[in-house]
């Protein structure tokens, strides 16, 4: 839920991510009072187009701060950083 909560406080503020998360464990509960079974997390699996593009945003701040870094990219979402 921590992770849905921060995902959107950016996009869309405070108080709408407190409802979408709010929906988020009012369906949860749902289905656990339907299937009488216990709550169980989900399982949570790394993006690796994701970490490439968090990875490549870092890059651009840091180019902007006046550091020049090389970095390539594998099919794997393994990165290599070489500083010039």
């Amino acid at each position: 839920m921590k992770r849905k909560f921060e995902s959107l406080v950016g996009r869309r503020g405070k108080k709408k991510a407190l409802v979408a998360v709010g929906h988020k464990i009012i369906v949860a509960v749902y289905h656990v009072l339907k299937a009488k079974e216990a709550y169980k997390e989900p399982q949570l699996h790394e993006n690796p187009r994701k970490k490439n593009k968090q990875v490549k945003n870092y890059l651009n701040k840091l180019k902007a701060l006046g550091i020049d870094i090389n970095v390539d990219f594998e099919k794997e979402g393994r990165f290599f950083t070489e500083q010039q």
